[in-house]
Order: C-alpha cells, then structure tokens, then sequence
C-alpha cells in the first residue's frame, strides 16, 4: 500500500476525519489520498497558521475527545504552522500536525551548508520545545509506529501538540499491506493518570471542615473533564462559592454561586472573594502573573491555599501552597465528592457578602462610552439565552470584555487564546469549531486581531457557515495603546500613530458575506438580534473609536482587589 495511503488509513481508524492545510508541493500525495478515501473533511485555508488554529477548534469543541490533523508543506508551510503549535501546547490541546519534507536524496544531513533541497527547512527540532513529540520519518516502515507514538502522546497525560515530518518519497513508497493492517488496529498506548493520595485528600477534607469562607477557583486544566458539572453542580447545591481562571470560564456556566472570573482584568467579585477566603482551592490552574498579579506575597492573603494538578513542576511554582495535590482534575472530582458536610463550618455571612460585592459589582463600567461592552455582552446573554453557541476571542481588550461580560449556559461554550494570546486566532479556529458543530459559532474580535488572519474571510464565504463576526472596532490597538497611555506620556507608536484598518463591513461585502455596520447605541440592539436569527455568516463592525481601555483591571503596584477605576 503506497504510504500516503496507510496513513490516511491509520488516521480514519483513530476518529481523525478532520484536516485543514495550504496545498504545497510536499503534502500533495497526503492530500490526495485524504480526498481519494473519501472520510475526511478537508478544508483549504489561505495561511497555514489558520489551518493550525481550525485543527486546534475542533480539538476544543469536542474537549479533546476529537483530534484534527493540521498539514503544511515544507519550509515556509512548516514554519507558518508554529504559531498555531505553540498555541496547542500553552493551552494544552491535542492536535496533530504533518509537515511535508524534501526527499531523502536531498536533505542536508550533516552537510555544513544551510540547504540542500528547494524549501528544505529541518522543522523538528524548531518545534521540539512546544510539542509533546516530534519526528522525521525517513524510512516508510517506521512511518505508522512513529504516527502511533505521536498520536498516544498527544493524548497521554497532559494534552498537547505532536509533529511528523514526512519527506515526499517516502510518502510515495509502499508499505506492505500486513504492516499497515497491524497498525491500524493496534490501540493507542495509554498513560495512567496520576491519582491524589488517600491521606492528602484526608489533609483536605479537614481544611474544608474547618473553613468558614472556602472557595473553589476552577482552571483550564478542569474544564474538560467529564466530571466538573456534576462537581460544580454539588459546590452549588451546598452553597459553596467558586470562580475560575479565563481558561476555566470556557466552560463554566453561570450560577447562583458561581462568582466570575479572577486576574488582572478579572470580575471586581472574584477577585475580592480570592482575598477575603479562607480557604482556596485551586483545580487545574497554574496562577501565573495575571490570574494572580505581580505580589504573589499577598494573593489569597487570608486562606489556606490548595493546588491540585496533574503537572508537577506547576505545583508550588509561582505560588507556595499549603497543600499540593498531584492529579488529573477527572480523577480528583471522582474520588472528592462534595456532600453537605464538606464545609460544615462555612459562614453563611461569607456567601451573602460575596452575592452583595457581586450586585454593587453588576453595572456598566463605560457610562461615557456611546456603546458600552458591558451592554453588547448583556445584549448577547439575553438574545442567545438556551441556544446552543461557542464564542471564539481573539486577542486585545475585547478578549477581557468578553470574559467579564459572557454569562454561559447550557450547551454553550467560549474559546480563549491564553498562554500564546494570538491576534489572529478568532476566525481561523472559529472555522474549526464550525466544521464540526451543529450550531452556532461566533467571533469576537477587534480591528488589529481580526486583520491578521483576515484572508479566511474568504474561507468562511466558501463554506458557508453558520458563524457570525462581530469586530469591535476602535481604530487603534487599544490594549497595547492603553500601556502606553500609562507609561509614555500618550506617544502612542504603533498603536494609533502608524496603524491604520479598512472598513470590515465593505470589505466583508467584497468577500460576499452579509454585513452590517453599527455606529451608534441605537443600532446594537437590533445587530444583536441579526447575530442570534442568522444561519449562515454575518459580519458585524461595531465602530467605537474611544474604546481603548478596559475596566476594571489591575493597575500597576495596586493589590489585586484594588482594580481600577476603584468603587465603594
């Protein structure tokens, strides 16, 4: 069997019908047989960075049940990709990426000379930081074992990203149909998740007994697992408060109990229930600088901290804890089930002063703004109420609107680009998420984001999607703008002076995409409405030149329940 053909086999049989790609001259044979076999969607993007962030959506639509194959040809495909790696492994999502090669006869090797072959460029060791494994595959018997190993390790343990590099004549060789046969049916190898020890969990349970004001921050570490909402439902049956990191507000919805998001730009609540608790447990979050601000001396300054994760080397890392826990968050909601006497000392005075900070807290931080994110994103959680939607943030303050403002509900689910913050990530992972769900996706993104990966628009228009973009445009890049705003006297290089965008409506409207354009408060009520009846795609462009700031956020040198601008 030519090897092209075994591995789109191999693939199919591991539930991968999913790829996104740029055509080059070194994938073609994969290509083709993907599209000769007949199970795959395929989906041309116009960068391979996009293609990189669709295969990474459909990985977070499915919380990693689903893995996609991202491919790019050799050189300038291979490093277009990188972008969109990394993105995989800060945020911990499983994703496949084969890089097309030069053929054998001209690789350099060991050769003193930078090239030998045209856009022959040796990817693996450029990727070796920001993978869980990667390889060159040079010789065609080697190829399924080296796709079996990297397939087991992108899902083993702690999520992440592999790479094969596969030159063109070895993707042309055969395979002798016996080999491929045992491949494909050989199950992946699987890693046995590390479990919390028995008296740790007793050290727990005796905190939790003792605490008068617990609280629970859920990370992004925990927002896949299968048992968090029936673990989130028992925190809310006993009244037990929690919040969550912004990785772990992707998949968290909102309740009674439930206080928001923590950080830097996090809710006023969070933050000030995170200094005020006695106890703090932490699952799956590894509080780095902006879920925790730069004094780590005083976060969580009166609690007793718990630190649970899968991770050892996240444990004890930026923050010291009272307490470790090794273990996957899956693992740890099974075996520390919440009853009524978890926190048989909590204070009922604890719950009802963080639900009064939270009402004083629920008001429109932008009252000398024409439009407000504050109402957009109310406006959202009223008209999308019991639909069932993933948003999609790209980078910039409209990321931190969106995190403060979205209220999440049932069958409904928002995507950050956390530890990478890639500008450009909405769209292309957007059309991902789309591939493969059957409802509704929307993009927020802001002017600076949303040109990065623009071309995609074009992409969107071919497939049709039901994906609405809504740019919130404020002519600069505010959030950058805003730093320096602070700390350079308003020399705003970059940022506003130098920077320049096109109208997105009129641009939407060339790529053929319906679009409309909003200017004023009494126009967004009803775009909103467009947004949430629409079936197929949408461009909103919401022009708002004076909004360069979010609020709140931590000013620098402040305390992390001291957000500007402050409030009684």
């Amino acid at each position: 069997m030519k090897a092209s053909d075994a591995v789109t086999k191999f693939l199919a049989a591991h539930d991968i019908h999913h790829c996104f790609e740029l055509v080059g001259g070194m994938i073609t044979h994969l290509l083709d047989s993907m599209a000769h076999d007949g199970r795959f969607t395929i989906m041309s993007m116009h960068h391979e960075q996009a293609a990189a962030f669709a295969a990474e959506g459909v990985a977070r639509h499915t919380m990693g049940t689903k893995i996609a194959v991202a491919l790019g040809t050799s050189g300038p495909g291979a490093t277009n990709l990188i972008t969109g790696i990394g993105s995989c492994w800060f945020d911990s999502i499983p994703c496949l990426f084969i890089t097309g090669q030069v053929n054998t006869t001209e690789l350099k090797g060991d050769r003193a000379i930078r090239q030998q072959g045209f856009q022959e460029l040796d990817i693996v060791p450029m990727v070796k930081s920001i993978t869980k494994y990667a390889a060159q595959v040079t010789d065609p018997l080697s190829l399924l074992p080296q796709l079996h190993k990297a397939l087991s390790s992108a899902r083993g343990g702690r999520p992440g990203p592999v790479l094969i590099d596969i030159p063109n004549d070895v993707q042309r060789k055969d395979i002798p149909d016996d080999v491929v046969q045992a491949w494909v049916t050989k199950p992946l190898e699987s890693v046995d998740a590390p479990a919390p020890a028995t008296s740790l969990l007793d050290e727990l349970s005796a905190l939790c007994a003792a605490a008068e004001r617990p609280l629970v921050c859920l990370g992004g570490g925990a927002r896949w697992a299968p048992s968090m909402p029936a673990w989130v439902a028992s925190l809310e049956a006993f009244g037990v408060p929690y919040v969550s990191t912004l990785m772990g507000h992707e998949r968290v919805a909102c309740a009674h109990h439930y206080f928001n998001m923590i950080g830097s730009y996090g809710n006023r609540e969070a933050n000030w229930a995170l200094q005020n608790c006695d106890l703090l447990i932490v699952v799956g979050a590894r509080l780095d600088v902006r879920q925790t601000g730069a004094d780590t001396a005083d976060f969580g300054r009166a609690a007793k901290i718990v630190q649970i994760d899968l991770d050892p080397a996240q444990l004890d890392n930026r923050i010291k804890s009272d307490l470790a826990i090794l273990s996957e968050a899956e693992t740890f909601f099974r075996r520390f089930q919440i009853g009524p006497k978890t926190f048989a000392a909590k204070s009922a005075e604890w719950v009802a002063a963080l639900a009064d900070v939270r009402a004083r807290g629920a008001r429109n931080e932008y009252p000398d703004w024409d439009i407000s994110p504050s109402h957009l994103f109310a406006l959202l959680n009223t008209h999308l109420r019991g639909k069932p939607v993933d948003y999609v943030c790209d980078v910039g303050n409209h990321q931190m609107w969106a995190a403060q403002g979205l209220r999440l509900g049932e069958n409904q689910a928002v995507h950050y680009s956390g530890g990478m913050g890639a500008m450009g990530f909405a769209l292309p992972a957007a059309l991902g998420i789309a591939s493969i769900a059957k409802h509704k996706t929307i993009v927020i993104s802001g002017d600076g984001s949303i040109q990065v990966n623009v071309q995609e628009l074009d992409t969107l228009h071919r497939r049709g999607s039901d994906l609405a973009i809504i740019v919130l445009n404020n002519h600069s890049l505010g959030m950058v703008k805003n730093f320096q705003d602070m700390y350079f006297d308003g020399r705003n290089q970059s940022t506003l002076q130098g920077y320049s965008c096109p109208s997105f409506t009129e641009l939407a409207r060339a790529y053929g995409i319906k679009a409309i354009h909003v200017s004023g408060s009494a126009q967004l009520e009803q775009a909103v409405i467009e947004v949430a009846q629409s079936s197929g795609p949408i461009l909103v462009e919401i022009s708002m030149p004076y909004a360069t700031e979010c609020r709140p956020r931590l000013a620098f040198g402040k305390k992390l329940d001291e957000q500007y601008p402050s409030v009684d």
